[in-house]
This record gives structure tokens, sequence and C-alpha cells, in this order.
């Protein structure tokens, strides 16, 4: 690929060093252009009921941001709860007849062979719950053979059945499975002792997207075809890492600093409330203004700001390129947004025309807070786009790992170029990518990370259809980190697949990129949570 000459310069050394005072200059050339902040705030009325809470100034302007040590070598946090699978041994044991048939495929048929198998699917569990990169908990296995047995199974505070389908009759299977919870059955073929299931599954008993036929003699099941595992524990894992993405997707708690909208999409956040059930906590500006006013005045709140930004900077491969006074002031704003997510039980934040009223009373920008919060393992978004926040929301479970929303772009020789001001430096959700600190591209004002990602790396991509219910899902390689005028932040990515599909998937919106290959488990995850999922084939 041919190097493109960089045209977005940093700002030297005697521009870094402007003083405070011009700082505070430019922020009022920026606040007084600004439209009224109120025209921004819009609650939805799409008929939804959930909840969302409206604050009014009162209930903050009394408050001070309140300080909690960032410390940047802290292990990356998981927010999401656990997931509890109930592990299932489903199993008869024939009597033996006499010069006739008397048992079915399969190698348990004792009981000494079921206590056996049993015993082997407690220590391979418990090899899979030592391996896991996500919180899971497997109960201790239940036997069943009977259907009476099997109904009071579903009486237990779990997310997921796991069902070892080694015997019995169809009428138990089903009484095995629930349409309350999830449902994943496993079965053996050349993984230890053959399982009668793995002979008798088929569509009478699962689901398919394949419409039924008339004919067609299946039984009323809770269970699909993709929710089959034959002796591979690694593809029981990635949908169980599904099902723990879904979990903590739905109803999902996030603040909306200046309220909720969709871009190109005004049902984006009625959707979000009602298809996913997420709480959007709308916070208005107003009512934070003097919390931010206020800790722009608090010495001992500086100082201690002044403090973290040091040990920020001296993070490996930390080069400083704008007023060193913005990172001090992203500091207080990360404190702010914590505080907020913090004060409503939340782990996912977003905000919306940052621009136009963050700039005039914070004297920075808020990329580099939001950046700080993801780095942390938090849900952090600008824009308060709910087109794609329910996507990214989703995907930074799946991954364990940030979800870097982004701009898109038009493809062309399978390449795409990302782009966006608000990055995350710890991707892998361990190590720090490198990264200049230089202004916001667009204002060319407070302190925004360009984040150069290494070359190679392959990512997820999550691309949503506006509020249609249609995600499309690939994957791609980072090719380079350019300099083009455009969102700090940005990466030339080679998409993996047929690429020219994406030419009729240029909508001018956002996307949200991963690190890792989750397709597998996005998919798995869509049909759970009413998405249509599409894929480049």
């Amino acid at each position: 690929m041919k190097k493109q000459k960089n045209i977005h310069q940093p700002l030297t050394n005697k521009e870094s060093a402007k003083s405070v005072s011009e700082v505070t200059d430019q922020s009022k050339s920026y606040g007084s252009c600004c439209l009224d902040r109120r025209e921004f705030i819009r609650i939805t009325a799409l008929g939804t009921t959930a909840a969302t809470l409206s604050f009014t100034p009162e209930i903050f302007s009394g408050q001070k941001i309140t300080y909690e040590n960032w410390d940047p070598y802290k292990p990356f946090k998981i927010h999401g709860k656990q997931l509890r699978v109930q592990p299932v041994f489903m199993y008869n044991i024939p009597e033996r007849r006499e010069q006739t048939s008397w048992r079915p495929w399969g190698s348990i048929y004792t009981e000494e062979k079921a206590v056996e198998e049993i015993q082997r699917i407690n220590r391979e569990l418990s090899d899979m719950t030592a391996s896991s990169d996500f919180p899971l908990k497997f109960l201790p296995v239940i036997k069943i053979q009977t259907v009476d047995q099997a109904k009071k199974i579903h009486n237990n505070d779990y997310d997921v059945v796991l069902l070892f389908a080694a015997g019995g009759s169809g009428e138990l299977f089903q009484a095995c499975t629930t349409d309350k919870k999830d449902n994943i059955i496993f079965v053996r073929h050349q993984s230890g002792m053959l399982y009668q299931w793995y002979q008798v599954l088929g569509t009478r008993f699962l689901k398919t997207d394949e419409p039924k036929t008339k004919s067609d003699n299946s039984v009323s099941t809770h269970v699909h075809v993709e929710d089959v595992v034959v002796d591979d524990y690694s593809e029981l894992l990635w949908r169980l890492r599904a099902l723990y993405g879904v979990k903590n997707f739905i109803g999902t708690k996030i603040v909306a600093l200046g309220g909720a909208w969709g871009k190109y999409s005004p049902e984006a956040p009625g959707m979000a409330r009602d298809l996913f059930k997420m709480d959007i906590i709308d916070v208005t500006y107003d009512s934070v203004e003097t919390r931010i006013v206020n800790a722009l005045a608090d010495k001992e709140l500086i100082r201690k700001a002044e403090k973290l930004t040091d040990k920020y900077l001296t993070l490996p491969n930390t080069n400083l390129k704008t007023n060193r006074k913005f990172v001090v002031n992203a500091f207080l704003l990360y404190f702010l947004f914590k505080n907020l997510m913090q004060e409503n039980g939340a782990s996912a934040f977003t905000l919306r025309n940052c621009m136009r009223t963050i700039i005039p009373v914070s004297k920075t920008t808020a990329c580099l807070s939001l950046s700080l919060l993801m780095d942390e393992g938090y849900l952090a978004f600008c824009e308060s786009d709910f087109v794609i926040i329910p996507p990214a929301v989703l995907l930074g479970h799946i991954s364990g790992k940030p979800a870097f929303f982004h701009n898109s772009t038009f493809p062309h020789k399978a390449m795409v170029h990302c782009a966006h001001c608000a990055a995350p430096r710890r991707m892998d959700g361990n190590n720090y990518d490198p990264a200049d600190i230089l202004p916001h591209f667009e204002s060319d004002y407070g302190a925004a990370p360009k984040v150069t990602l290494p070359t190679g790396q392959e990512v997820t991509f999550l691309n949503p259809e506006y509020s249609t219910g249609r995600w499309l899902g690939y994957k791609g390689n980072i090719r380079e980190n350019p300099f083009f005028d455009s969102c700090t932040s940005q990466q030339i990515v080679e998409i993996q697949g047929n690429w020219k599909k994406l030419k009729n998937e240029a909508r001018d919106s956002h996307w949200v990129m991963a690190y890792g290959d989750y397709l597998k488990e996005g998919e798995y995850a869509a049909r759970r949570i009413g998405v249509n999922w599409e894929d480049l084939l």
C-alpha cells in the first residue's frame, strides 16, 4: 500500500506551550457560537414504557466531583455479571432382554458408566472454567432419568441449561429444556463414550431457520440446530461467551449526558429501550455544569489531576502534542463521568453534542476522558448514537475488550478508513498501544489520543443498518495508521470476505470494532436478541 503524506500536522512545541489564559480565550470563542443546550435534549416518544430518568439542575448543582485514584496498570475490569450454567446429565439404564433388541445406540447403559461419565464431565467443566476469559460458573451436575426430575431443575437459579444428552426419551429431552432460559445440547461421538442422542438429534426435536411444512412431524421444542455441540468444548465455550454477552447486554444501564438520539434514525433510542430493554439515564448538561465549574476552581482536585496527568504522560510511547492543561482538564471530566455512572449504578456512558457544550464549560474536549474510561473497562462512547451503541455494548461484553466506536468510509480495493477522536489505547484489554495526544480534529482544541494499532491485527466489525434490526458482521486486518485530515485516531483496514458487498452498506454512519474474531458469537447472540444477522460471504 502506498504511504500517504501526513497532511494533518501536530502542533509544534511552541504552539503546545501556549498559556492557560490563551486557552481560556480560545474556549470563549468556541462558546460564542454554541447553540442552546436545551435544543439538543430530546426525550423519545415512541410508546416505550422503560424508565428514563431526567435530572433537574437542582439535583447535581450542590454536589462536588469526587476523586478516585486512577491507576493505568490496574487489570482491565470486566463489569459483566457471571454466567451461571446448570449441567444436566440425561440418561437411562435399559433392561437387558434375551433374543431381542434391548438397548439403543450409546455406551452408557449401566449406572457405573453413568457415574464414570459424570466424573469426566466435572473434570472437563472445571478445566473450561479455568481457561475461560469471561466470568463463568458451572453448577453441580444433576443426573436426570425421569420427567418429574427434569421439571424440578428449572426452579434453580441459572442462565443456561447445558444438557449432556447421553440417553432417554423424546419426552425427557423436552422436559430437560426450557423456554425460560437458554439451552445448549452436548453429545459425544469421538470424545468419549458414545451418546444415544448423537444419533437421535435432528429437526424433529430442533428448530431450524427454514419454515416447517404441514407434513412435518416435529415436536414442540426450545432448542435450535445451532444450539447443538458435538465433542468440541471450544465450540461450547464460544456459545457460552455469546450468551454471557447477551445476559449483560439486555437491560444495560447507560448514562446519556445530553440525551439520546440516533444518527439518521430518530427511532434508535426507542428501539434500544423496547427491544434491548436498555435503561437510558438522561442527564442534562445544565444539571452538571455547576459541578464542572466548581471542579475547575477546586485546587485540591486540580492538584490530583495534575499528578495523574504526569502519570499518564509517562506511559511508554505517549507523546504530548497539545497543551498540557487540556489533559489535566480531561482528568477532571473523567472524574465527573465516572461519578455519574457510580451514582446511577451504570457501567456504560455516552454524551451528546459535546463539542457545543463541554468545550465552553470544561476548557477541554471529552475525547481523552472517554479513552481513560474505556481503558479501565467501562463502555464509553461519544455522540450518544443509539444506532451503534447497542452493537458496541454487545461486542464489548462478548470480547471482554474495549469496543472502538468510529466513523465509516466508502470501501474501495478491500479497504476502509476508520477514524474517531475518542479511541481506547488498551484495545487488547491489557497493553497500552502507542499514542500521540493531539487536539481534537474538528475543533483543533482539547486532547484526543491518536492511537497506533499494530499492523496485521485482526478485528471484528459490527455495522447496524440504522434501526431496522439488521446488523452486518465482518472481519478485517489493520494495515496502516495514517495521518489524514480526519478524526485523530485513524486506521486503514483491509476487509476480509466479500468487501464489494460493503458498497451497498455505505451509510455514512458509525461502525464498531474490537480486537479478535467474534463473528460466531455475534451471529449466535443475534438470534437471542431479535436481530437479523448478515455477514460478508
